[in-house]
């Protein structure tokens, strides 16, 4: 079996946002960047699709040099190999149009993305794939099996769960419980440096959204305390200055 795991580099979490030119662009200077937590949990349940019966895991990320980092972490966790589409990621279009093109020319039988990175949780890139490929894509899964030429998973609806059987080649979008994240140990650290990883150039592509401007949201204000027994001033506030009610 043949994996594909999409993979994004996006600021820690504990990274303070700030922004630059008159807050048009992300203000990289001092960030911190990691493996996207999604997709480390698709890549964790690729290695142990992909162990027992010696298929492959490659993983992609569109993104400039400073990526290759990120990248290699993927590989000393147990990826394969890795492609690196050498471009900035403009926007989820444009990553999802060039993975796109890079799997037609190199078909897998399962493609895996995390449910969203945590930078812009947009959510898009998997069903956008899905759509170029022409193939079928679910996504917030949290159970995934391979039955022969088939998938079967498992996703949380409102009041329930849902079990989906799906034949391969599709792409799904990993969120909690799927697996386990891995952590590298030495031998994968050290193999990490001699696994291939292949850099393209990006296709050209129309660009279809423009970033305007960012804003960080508003400075939370002071809290009112209310004493516990007087409900008519609770009231009040919620209704003449919260406005929830």
């Amino acid at each position: 079996m043949k994996i594909l795991v999409c993979i994004s580099n996006v600021p820690d979490t504990t990274t303070k946002i700030t922004f630059t030119d008159n807050n048009t662009q992300f203000n990289t200077s001092g960030v911190q960047f990691i493996l996207n937590p999604y997709d480390e949990i698709a890549l964790a349940r690729a290695i142990e699709l992909t162990e027992p019966n010696n298929g492959s895991v490659t993983v992609i990320n569109v993104g400039e040099v400073g990526t290759e980092p990120t990248i290699r972490k993927a590989l000393a966790i147990g990826a394969t190999d890795a492609v690196r589409v050498n471009a900035l990621p403009h926007d989820a279009w444009f990553v999802a149009y060039q993975i796109a093109q890079y799997i037609k020319a190199n078909p897998f039988d399962l493609i895996l993305t995390g449910r969203e990175s945590i930078d812009y949780n947009g959510s898009k890139v998997a069903g956008m794939i899905a759509e170029l490929l022409d193939i079928p894509s679910v996504s917030i899964i949290k159970k995934l099996d391979i039955d022969g030429n088939s998938a079967i998973v498992e996703r949380e609806i409102e009041g329930g769960k849902e079990v989906l059987t799906i034949p391969l080649p599709f792409v799904a979008g990993t969120a909690e419980g799927v697996a386990e994240v891995k952590i590298p140990n030495m031998r994968g650290i050290m193999s990490a440096r001699t696994k291939p990883l292949n850099v393209i150039e990006a296709i050209t592509v129309k660009t279809l959204s423009d970033v305007i401007s960012y804003e960080t949201p508003a400075p939370r204000g002071q809290v009112k305390l209310v004493p516990a027994d007087d409900v008519p001033q609770l009231v009040s506030l919620l209704h003449e200055e919260a406005r929830v009610i």
